[in-house]
């Protein structure tokens, strides 16, 4: 009798959350920013659910195909349970989020917000408590791929949340991104994307260097790329890199701003922990370094030009 109304009770639940699931999915979907990420990623999330967008530049939401426009935040908090953010800073997040006329102000009790961008922990976190006290759900869930990830729908998410509040997150998340893993309570999203963007800027770093080294000495790079790339030198970014090197040809998705600030706060987490990142010191350095030549707004493989006007290719 004890396990029978267990059952019962579980099909009920079960039941409710499944009403719940679907009166959000009838609701349209907030998306702040939609930039190089934000733009595609609101795309896709169209092709399932009715998106309502917003960004403050007015060229790009003109341009945003297959989604219903905002005039403001404001707008988007009123019609939407559930709101996206994909903007380019943390200081940026908590300006919209908890500034005067940000969105803990207007959002709904019961609603959930879901942020998709490179964010400092502890402003995640800051979020979170400052939204729970108004019964507002939240989630950290940065994503990596790049501008051809957020296009194809094939973005790795990286999710901090409680489980109640990941569960009622994928649905959505499952239209933008290949895989979705919860790796902790808020703010753990945002730590693995920064150790993710960790690995990725220490070998955009090598590979500039590595290709120098070789192209010094008479190497082609294209040569070499096709050698190793089936070696453990191969990766994503060895893809990336190569041709854009080869061609001298950097062009933006991301670039060596967006990373340089990642691995900023990557230090800082560090500092915040007394952790030790001499690798990532290194790339980051070498990322300033790149931005005081004037490669800021280029992709990230231009770090490579560093070694070539120092005569090292």
């Amino acid at each position: 009798m004890i396990v029978f109304s267990n059952l019962i009770a579980r099909l009920l639940q079960y039941t409710i959350l499944q009403r719940s699931l679907g009166d959000e999915m009838a609701d349209q979907v907030g998306f702040v920013g939609l930039g190089v990420m934000g733009g595609p990623m609101s795309q896709n999330m169209a092709k399932k659910f009715p998106v309502l967008g917003f960004d403050v530049s007015p060229s790009r939401l003109s341009a945003a195909a297959g989604i219903s426009k905002a005039a403001s935040v404001a707008e988007i908090a009123a019609a939407c349970s559930v709101i996206f953010l994909s903007l380019p800073s943390a200081a940026i997040v908590e300006e919209v989020v908890l500034g005067p006329a940000g969105l803990a102000h207007v959002m709904k009790r019961g609603a959930l917000l879901v942020d998709l961008s490179t964010c400092l922990p502890s402003v995640s976190r800051r979020i979170a408590e400052r939204l729970a006290s108004n019964g507002v759900e939240f989630a950290d869930a940065p994503v990596s791929g790049g501008e051809k990830g957020a296009k194809e729908a094939s973005l790795a998410i990286m999710v901090g949340a409680s489980p109640p509040v990941f569960e009622r997150s994928r649905p959505f998340l499952s239209a933008i991104g290949k895989t979705a893993v919860l790796v902790g309570d808020v703010g753990a999203g945002g730590i693995a994307k920064l150790v993710n963007n960790m690995i990725v800027a220490s070998t955009f770093a090598v590979i500039a260097e590595g290709m120098a080294l070789a192209a010094r000495n008479g190497v082609d790079v294209t040569e070499l790329y096709e050698a190793i790339r089936e070696g453990w030198a191969g990766s994503k970014v060895l893809d990336v890199s190569a041709g854009d090197i080869a061609a001298r040809r950097y062009t933006p998705g991301g670039t060596v701003d967006m990373l340089q600030k990642d691995l900023s706060y990557a230090r800082a987490l560090a500092t915040e922990s007394h952790s030790p990142i001499p690798m990532t010191a290194a790339a980051h350095e070498i990322l300033v370094a790149a931005q005081a030549a004037g490669f800021g707004k280029s992709s990230q493989p231009a770090i490579f030009e560093l070694w070539n006007r120092s005569g090292g290719a």
